[in-house]
């Protein structure tokens, strides 16, 4: 079991910056990809950001690629998203994911999210 915390979200200004973070708690040893997805409203969860666990290998989505970073502190055990230039397209509430696999199956841990709006 797998206990994620969002931290981070608020209401920023076009062209602001967040520093969203993701604590984890419980078995984290085998979790193999972090992940950040967003949601706004009336539409689906998509992803932002992954980070793949031991090589430390990052992928964006395109729509916010080159204006965050994703990166990981093993030792506290937490993920960090650094969203930069932001959009108010942008807006949405973001979902701090772990994903274990086994056998081909897929084992997501989700936390509650945490709400970004962007003004224009």
């Amino acid at each position: 079991q797998v206990r994620l915390v969002e931290s981070g979200g608020g209401l920023v200004q076009a062209g602001g910056s967040l520093r969203l973070s993701c604590a984890a708690s419980g078995i984290i040893f085998s979790i193999n990809k972090w992940g950040w997805y967003r949601q706004a409203p009336g539409q689906q969860r998509d992803l932002v950001a992954s980070i793949t666990n031991g090589d430390d290998r990052p992928n964006y989505a395109d729509s916010v690629n080159g204006r965050v970073t994703i990166t990981k502190d093993d030792e506290t055990s937490t993920v960090f998203l650094q969203m930069n230039n932001l959009k108010p397209e942008d807006t949405a509430v973001y979902y701090c994911v772990a994903r274990r696999y086994s056998d081909s199956a897929d084992f997501p841990s989700w936390g509650q999210g945490t709400q970004v709006t962007v003004t224009s």
